[in-house]
């Protein structure tokens, strides 16, 4: 993290924290997608993210571990939009987290 405070850079590092949990599964899934893909995304898409991360650890691990859908719609895509970044994408780099 660097010395910006630009709105952009202070939500950045709010959404960077807020993506490390407790469980280390969630923090490979959402912390390459946050680094890697949020810029990218639609304004809707990343309110999406915003509003996934309040969410709970359980409700996060079922939804990422393709046990069960989130029933929202934009909750859905959001959370395999993340799925399919995770299945795509060499995050090794992020196994020392």
């Amino acid at each position: 993290m660097n010395d910006d405070n630009s709105p952009a850079a202070i939500l950045r590092k709010r959404l960077y924290w807020h993506s490390r949990r407790g469980m280390w599964e969630l923090d490979l899934l959402l912390i390459p997608f946050l680094e890697q893909r949020f810029d990218h995304l639609s304004e809707a898409d990343q309110l999406a993210y915003q509003q996934l991360i309040e969410g709970e650890d359980q409700d996060l691990f079922v939804w990422l571990m393709h046990r069960e859908w989130p029933e929202e719609a934009g909750q859905r895509r959001i959370v395999q939009m993340i799925v399919e970044h995770a299945e795509t994408t060499d995050n090794s780099a992020y196994r020392t987290l």
